[in-house]
C-alpha cells in the first residue's frame, strides 16, 4: 500500500506568538502544493514523517502543544543552521 504524502507548514513570530503555529497541512496534492509553495518562496524543507503525522492533528491556526516544542525547535536549528 503506497501511503499519501502529507505536509504541514509551520510559522512562528517570536514577537507576537508563545510557540509555532500550524498555518497549513494537507496530504496529496494539497502536501505537494504546500511543498511547490514552500519552495518558491525559498521556505527550507525538511522531511519528518513522524513530525508531521503528530503536527497534522493540529488544528489551522492553532500553537503547536509543548509536547512538541522540543521536536519543532530541531527542526528550526536546522533551518538556522541552513539559512544563517
Amino acid at each position: 500500500m503506497i501511503k499519501e504524502k502529507k505536509a504541514v507548514a509551520l510559522k512562528y513570530d517570536n514577537k507576537r506568538d508563545k510557540a509555532p503555529k500550524v498555518i497549513a497541512k494537507g496530504k496529496g496534492e494539497v502536501a505537494k502544493n504546500i511543498v511547490n509553495i514552500a519552495k518558491k518562496r525559498g521556505v527550507p524543507i525538511k522531511e519528518d514523517k513522524d513530525l508531521v503525522q503528530m503536527l497534522s492533528q493540529i488544528e489551522l491556526n492553532k500553537e503547536i502543544p509543548p509536547k512538541l516544542y522540543k521536536a519543532v525547535a530541531e527542526i528550526f536549528s536546522f533551518i538556522y543552521k541552513l539559512t544563517g
